[in-house]
């Protein structure tokens, strides 16, 4: 039984339909691409899973249990958590308070969520700034924080969106050997990014979304031959290249 089961799942706003009948199955501790133009539905697909939108169609299953349309806490507590293209940190808390918020939708101890909370501060490199408020990190500490707290609440499924933006080249290292580390843990993978060079030495398997309908899906060195990918997506510049 797959981890995560996606089936002919739709998501519509008003006369825009931003998925259409998509499917998708997730082993456990897989790490997955997900990969297509602005727009394509990449993140929707996200908020779905997560639980941030109800789908207008199509049915969700997570371990075998159906969890579309319930609430993102609730999904977060069976063990998907999510970052975001945009670091949703609290601003004017320290690194501990933001990180200590994911751990206590786990657990209700408060030395506990701090223990917690401490492990993933190291795991996500942000060790020795535990007391810096958020709003005085850089981008690539935001979004370590980010992933940090999202560990905090110890999934077994981890959805990271474009966790690679605005980085430089050294922190596009530093986040891709964070990712390793956390699928050496045992912790499934889906990863939305738009840095070709990242996203397809570390994938096993590559999604393709194009105008909210999957276009195809496979191991990275066939997406980045597959022309249909090249046309909508990579570009014939990117084929020449490889």
């Amino acid at each position: 039984m797959a981890q995560l089961e996606v089936r002919n799942l739709s998501k519509f706003f008003g006369g825009v339909k931003a998925l259409q009948g998509v499917d998708l199955e997730v082993d456990q501790g897989e790490i997955i691409g997900l990969i297509g133009p602005n727009g394509a539905g990449k993140s929707t697909l996200f908020n779905c899973i997560a639980g941030y939108f109800r789908p207008s169609g199509g049915k969700i299953f997570f371990k075998g249990k159906a969890i579309q349309g319930r609430s993102p806490h609730l999904i977060c507590r069976l063990g998907i958590a999510r970052t975001f293209q945009i670091p949703r940190i609290f601003l004017d808390m320290s690194v501990l308070e933001n990180v200590m918020l994911g751990a206590l939708n786990r657990v209700t101890n408060v030395n506990k969520a701090r223990e917690i909370a401490l492990r993933n501060i190291e795991l996500s490199g942000l060790s020795g700034k535990e007391q810096m408020i958020g709003k005085e990190l850089t981008i690539a500490d935001k979004k370590r924080l980010e992933v940090a707290r999202a560990m905090a609440t110890e999934p077994s499924l981890l959805l990271l969106d474009e966790a690679m933006a605005g980085l430089t080249p050294v922190e596009q290292e530093e986040a891709v050997e964070l990712v390793r580390k956390i699928h050496n843990l045992g912790i499934t993978v889906i990863l939305v990014e738009h840095v070709m060079e990242v996203v397809m030495p570390i994938s096993q398997r590559v999604v393709v979304l194009n105008q909210g309908i999957k276009l195809c899906e496979d191991v990275p060195e066939k997406i980045v031959k597959d022309p249909r990918v090249i046309e909508c997506y990579l570009g014939e510049r990117y084929n020449v290249e490889r």
